[in-house]
């Protein structure tokens, strides 16, 4: 018979794991060494993943942002049953004269049908929003329900990359309305529910409204942007999530990729930062020239 203490006293056991606390970076200094930590333990939690401190976590960010930055996330543009000149013309908003007239003048001038009709005063922006809509199946938001103060933290690097705004919040059903000017980003979509834990849900508004209504966003009390335009080596962008993560005595971490940057977002007991970084200047870890240590530009 294998007797042993795990087996006689299964309860003690089960609590001694769960007062042992076991840093995720192999390469952690205090790894053999046995920590008893209360159930709010310290450190910096990735998902899954627990880091004993600020250094550790700092060490193991190069790996996923190293995989985000080589990441080529390229999103397949949807083709709607029926193209937007042939929606407008079911509803009657264009004559078919005028719809071959605008069809022409685009292919002739190498612009998309949109700018055509606007440039040839065949159709206003509330009608080319109404009929992008009726494309993707979403509703589109009239002025009324547009440009009021709407308290968000998601960068304003990736609502201008997809020309999209928040229009509403509901901290109760964690809620968040977003308007598009052009197409629905469903990459964005994810981003935005994997980082803020909301659920999004898109909706058209017009161009003009997108410009009104990023006027009115404001940020949440203890939040703060910054946006990296010369990130360097993962490395580099590594050690600088790590400098923001002891600024804000973080608890926890998100990653990821949405529209040309790596988002990351550390919160802590002293506010949450969120970091976007631009791939596309993102140097090769062997790339040691002529890289600044950070370029950022804070927001807010």
């Amino acid at each position: 018979m294998d007797l042993s203490l795990k087996s006689l006293l299964p309860s003690v056991d089960r609590r001694w794991e769960r007062m042992r606390a076991v840093c995720a970076l192999l390469e952690c200094p205090g790894k053999g060494l046995v920590r008893y930590i209360p159930q709010t333990r310290r450190g910096i939690r990735v998902g899954k993943l627990w880091y004993c401190s600020a250094d550790c976590f700092a060490m193991a960010a190069r790996t996923p942002l190293a995989v985000l930055s080589e990441r080529r996330v390229t999103e397949m543009p949807r083709s709607p049953r029926m193209s937007l000149g042939l929606v407008m013309l079911s509803k009657g908003q264009l004559t078919a004269e005028q719809l071959r007239r605008a069809v022409s003048q685009s292919e002739i001038s190498g612009e998309d049908i949109e700018t055509t009709l606007l440039r040839l005063g065949l159709a206003n922006e509330k009608q080319l929003t109404a009929s992008r809509a009726a494309q993707w199946g979403y509703p589109a938001l009239g002025q009324d329900q547009v440009g009021h103060l709407v308290e968000a933290d998601i960068p304003r690097a990736l609502l201008h990359a997809c020309s999209a705004v928040p229009l509403h919040y509901t901290a109760t059903t964690k809620r968040v309305l977003i308007g598009f000017v052009t197409r629905i980003e469903h990459g964005f979509l994810e981003s935005v529910e994997q980082v803020t834990g909301c659920r999004a849900e898109p909706c058209f508004i017009t161009p003009t409204d997108f410009d009104e209504q990023m006027e009115r966003i404001i940020a949440p009390q203890d939040y703060e942007e910054v946006l990296v335009e010369q990130p360097g080596t993962p490395e580099r962008m590594a050690r600088a999530v790590g400098r923001h993560a002891v600024e804000v005595g973080a608890t926890e971490a998100v990653f990821t990729q949405c529209k040309g940057y790596v988002w990351v977002r550390v919160s802590g007991k002293r506010g949450t930062i969120d970091i976007a970084f631009r791939i596309s200047n993102v140097a090769s870890e062997t790339e040691n020239i002529g890289i600044p240590e950070e370029s950022t530009a804070k927001v807010g």
